[in-house]
C-alpha cells in the first residue's frame, strides 16, 4: 500500500495561503497596520520633515542624527517603510472587501424568507393576535400598513400559511463597502502622489540626486526629471524681473531639477502689511510663456488662489530676498582703533572684510528683511550669561541692568530693518549675525539689537548698543576704543581719584593715589583680555575676596568702576575735540547701558559690527510647483468615507417576519417577530408602536 505525498503537500499549501489570506484580510491586522501609521505620522508632525542635515546634527547629535537617518525620520512621508506600510494597509483591505462584500450584496438582496414558525417564537421582539376576518384580508391589510412604514415587503406561500418578510435600511451594508473602499482608494492617491515615481525613474533610468553647485542649466541629465513626470512637488526662487522654468525637488541625499512645460516670469511681487507690520497680503504678478505653443499670457498668485495650467499647480509659497544691494558701516570691536570703513554686500553673496588687520575674514550675506515684528515686550535673548558666587550676586546684579527679562504681554511693532549674515574666518569657522538698522527701546533706553548665534539651530542672542543723543553707535564705539587704550584708562582713573576726593593735603593725596590705582585696575580687569573681560572677569577677580566681604567687595567695585567710566568717556569725546556730556539721568542711563554692552561684547565674537546705512531692495517670490494626480482620488475617497460613515451610523438595517394562519374558527391568527443588527431605544420605539399599530382593524 502507497501513500501519495503529493495530495498532502498540495493541501498544506493551501490551508497555509488560507492561513495566511486570512491574517492579511482581518480586522486586527488592519488596525495595527493604520496604528503605524498614526505613530508615524505624529513622529512626521513633530520632528521638521526635510530640514537642511546640519539642522539635524546640531540638534541630534552625531550619533542619534545616524540612526534616524538609517530608518528615515527625516523624511517619513516617503521613506520606504512608510510606503510599505500603506502598500499594505491597500492588500488588506482590498482582501477584506472582497472576502465580505458579496456576502454583505447577496444578503442586502435576500428576504430571508426560509424561516419557520418556531424559530419566529423563539425572537426576543415578537408579538401575536388574532384577527376576525380571513387570511386573504388580513395579508392584504399588512401589507399596505408595512409598505406605508417605508418597509419593502414579499409574501411567500407556506403550507397552511402566509409569510410577509419585510426589510428596511438594507444601504446600510452599503457603508461598510463604501468606508473600507475609502481607505483603499485614499492609499492609493496618497502612493500617487508620493515619491514613488522618482524611486523608479532613479531604478530603472539611473536618476540620482544632485548634491552639488552649480548653473541649474548645466546641471547633467540624470539629475533631471522630464516633462512626464507624474508627479512632483517643487519649489521655484525667482527675484523680480527674473524667469524660472524649472522647480527644485528637495531630497536627503540633493535635490532633482524638474523642468517645467513653460517659464514663470516674475514681474512684480505684491505685499501688504496690517498696522502693527505683519504681512495681510503677498502675491506675484507673473507672465506665464508656454514652451509648446509660444503663447504668453499675465496670472496673479496669490496665497491659496493657485494657477492651474496643463495639470501643473503653482502656489504661492512665500517670498524671499531676490539680492538685495546693501550699504554698511563697519566699527572694529577689538583694540583702540575707532575707525569706520565702509562696506558693500549683496544678499546671496559674499564679500572680503576690509579694515584693519582683520582681512582673512568673509562676510557671506544671507538675509535681509525691510520689516520685522517683535514682540517688545520681550526683545530678544541676552548676550549676557555671567554666573557669580550666591553671596555676592544680588550686589552685582543690581549694576547689571535689565538684559533678559521674561514677559507674558505682547506688544507688537514693526522695528525697521535688518541685515543677517555669516563671518567666516579663514580656518572656516562661521558666527552668523542679524543686525537692526533703526534702535528699539528697551532696558530703559533705545538701542541697536546685534544678534549672534553659533548654530542655525540656536535662536539669536542679542547685543544691546545704546543709542547716542543723534540715535548712533558712534558714541559707544567711541567709549569701547577709550576702554581698550591703557592711556586712556590711567588718565580717567587719575581724574576720577582727583574728582572723588578733592583737595591737595598729604593725607588726601595718599588717598588719591590709592583711589587711582584701584580705579586702574577696576578698569583694566573689566577691559580684560583675550581669555575674559567685563563681568566674567570682574566676577572671577572678586571670587577671590572672602566670601564674607564679596558682597561688599562688588558694591565698592562697581562705585569705582561706574565713576571712572564717566571720566573715561569725557576724556575720550576730549581726545575728539569734543565738549563733555551734560551729568544728568539720561547720560547716567547711557553709560550704564554702553558699560553693560561693553560687557557683552566678549560673547559677541567679532572682529567688527557691521551697521546697516542703505539698500536697494530686491524682492523674490518662492512658488510651489506640484502635479499632483492623487489629489482627485484622494478627494473621491474622502467622499466615499464620508458616505459609508454616514450609512453605517444613520441607516439601521430592521428586518420583520408575519406568519399568518388560518384558525379553526375562520379567523386569521398572526405571529410576528423583528430584529436588527443594533438593538438601540429606537428600535424599541418602532416594536413598540408596531405592535400596537399591525393588529388594529380597518
Amino acid at each position: 500500500m502507497t501513500i501519495s505525498t503529493t495530495g498532502v503537500q498540495l493541501k498544506t499549501n493551501r490551508r497555509w495561503l488560507a492561513t495566511f489570506v486570512e491574517l492579511i484580510s482581518s480586522m486586527r491586522f488592519a488596525i495595527s497596520l493604520l496604528s503605524l501609521l498614526a505613530i508615524a505620522s505624529i513622529i512626521g508632525t513633530v520632528m521638521k520633515q526635510n530640514e537642511p542635515m546640519p539642522n539635524y546634527v546640531n540638534q541630534f547629535g552625531p550619533f542619534w542624527f545616524e540612526v534616524f537617518g538609517k530608518i528615515g525620520l527625516y523624511a517619513v512621508y516617503s521613506s520606504w517603510w512608510f510606503l510599505l506600510i500603506l502598500a499594505f494597509l491597500v492588500a488588506s483591505t482590498s482582501l477584506c472587501i472582497s472576502r465580505n462584500a458579496p456576502k454583505m450584496l447577496k444578503d442586502m438582496r435576500s428576504w430571508r424568507e426560509n424561516v419557520r414558525e418556531q424559530s419566529l417564537r423563539n425572537f426576543r421582539h415578537k408579538a401575536e393576535w388574532s384577527f376576525p376576518g380571513t387570511r386573504a384580508e388580513l395579508v392584504t391589510l399588512l401589507t399596505d400598513r408595512i409598505a406605508s412604514r417605508g418597509y419593502k415587503v414579499k409574501q411567500v406561500d407556506k403550507e397552511n400559511a402566509t409569510l410577509l418578510a419585510a426589510k428596511q435600511g438594507a444601504a446600510n451594508k452599503w457603508g461598510y463597502i463604501f468606508a473600507h473602499s475609502a481607505i483603499v482608494i485614499i492609499c492609493i492617491g496618497g502612493l500617487l502622489d508620493s515619491d514613488l515615481p522618482m524611486r523608479f525613474q532613479g531604478w530603472f533610468q539611473g536618476k540620482t540626486p544632485f548634491a552639488g553647485n552649480g548653473v541649474i542649466a548645466d546641471i547633467p541629465a540624470q539629475h533631471r526629471l522630464g516633462l512626464g513626470n507624474p508627479t512632483f512637488r517643487g519649489n521655484t526662487l525667482i527675484p523680480e524681473g527674473a524667469s524660472s522654468n524649472t522647480a527644485i525637488i528637495a531630497q536627503q541625499g540633493g535635490v532633482f531639477i524638474q523642468d517645467l512645460p513653460f517659464t514663470i516670469k516674475l514681474n512684480r511681487f505684491i505685499i501688504d502689511f496690517y498696522s502693527t507690520g505683519m504681512p495681510k497680503l503677498f502675491a506675484s504678478e507673473v507672465e506665464i510663456t508656454d514652451h509648446e505653443t509660444g503663447k504668453k499670457f499675465p496670472a496673479t498668485i496669490k496665497v491659496n488662489q493657485p494657477l492651474v495650467y496643463k495639470g501643473l499647480s503653482v502656489y504661492q509659497s512665500s517670498f524671499e530676498d531676490g539680492g538685495s544691494k546693501l550699504k554698511l558701516s563697519g566699527y572694529p570691536m577689538t583694540g583702540a582703533g575707532n575707525t569706520t570703513f565702509a562696506v558693500s554686500g549683496e544678499v546671496g553673496n559674499t564679500t572680503p572684510l576690509k579694515g584693519g588687520k582683520d582681512n582673512e575674514y568673509t562676510v557671506e550675506w544671507s538675509g535681509f528683511r525691510p520689516f520685522n515684528v517683535e514682540n517688545m515686550a520681550q526683545s530678544g535673548q541676552d548676550l549676557r550669561s555671567v554666573k557669580v558666587t550666591k553671596s555676592f550676586a544680588a550686589g552685582l546684579d543690581k549694576h547689571l541692568g535689565s538684559g533678559a527679562k521674561s514677559a507674558t504681554v505682547k506688544e507688537l511693532k514693526n522695528v525697521g530693518p535688518s541685515v543677517q549674515y555669516k563671518l567666516r574666518d579663514k580656518t572656516g569657522q562661521a558666527r552668523e549675525y542679524q543686525n537692526y538698522m533703526q534702535s528699539v527701546q528697551s532696558d530703559g533706553g533705545y538701542v541697536f539689537l546685534a544678534g549672534m548665534r553659533e548654530s542655525p539651530s540656536e535662536p539669536f542672542r542679542y547685543l544691546r548698543i545704546p543709542a547716542d543723543d543723534n540715535d548712533s553707535v558712534d558714541e559707544w564705539m567711541r567709549l569701547r576704543a577709550a576702554i581698550q587704550s591703557p592711556k586712556l584708562r590711567a588718565q580717567a582713573a587719575h581724574r576720577y581719584a582727583e574728582r572723588a576726593l578733592p583737595g591737595n593735603r598729604d593725607g588726601v593725596q595718599a588717598l588719591q593715589q590709592q583711589l587711582e590705582q584701584s580705579a586702574i585696575k577696576g578698569l583694566s580687569i573689566f577691559a580684560g583680555d583675550s581669555v575674559q573681560s567685563g563681568y566674567v572677569a570682574v566676577s572671577r577677580f572678586l571670587e577671590r575676596v572672602p566670601q564674607a566681604e564679596q558682597e561688599k567687595a562688588a558694591d565698592i567695585f562697581m562705585k569705582i568702576l561706574n565713576g571712572s567710566m564717566w571720566d573715561l568717556w569725557q576724556i575720550a569725546r576730549a581726545e575728539d575735540g569734543l565738549a563733555p556730556v551734560i551729568a544728568d539721568e539720561k547720560h547716567a542711563r547711557f553709560l550704564q547701558l554702553a558699560t553693560n554692552a561693553y560687557a557683552d561684547t566678549f560673547f559677541y565674537g567679532a572682529p567688527v559690527y557691521l551697521q546697516l546705512k542703505g539698500f536697494d531692495e530686491v524682492k523674490a517670490s518662492v512658488l510651489q510647483v506640484t502635479r499632483a494626480p492623487g489629489k482627485n482620488v484622494v478627494y473621491l475617497g474622502c467622499l466615499l468615507l464620508v458616505m459609508g460613515i454616514f450609512s453605517m451610523l444613520y441607516i439601521r438595517e430592521r428586518r420583520l417576519w408575519i406568519w399568518i394562519t388560518s384558525a379553526e374558527d375562520g379567523k386569521a391568527q398572526a405571529l410576528m417577530a423583528m430584529s436588527s443588527q443594533r438593538i438601540t431605544l429606537d428600535f424599541e420605539k418602532e416594536f413598540d408602536v408596531l405592535k400596537q399599530q399591525l393588529p388594529q382593524q380597518s
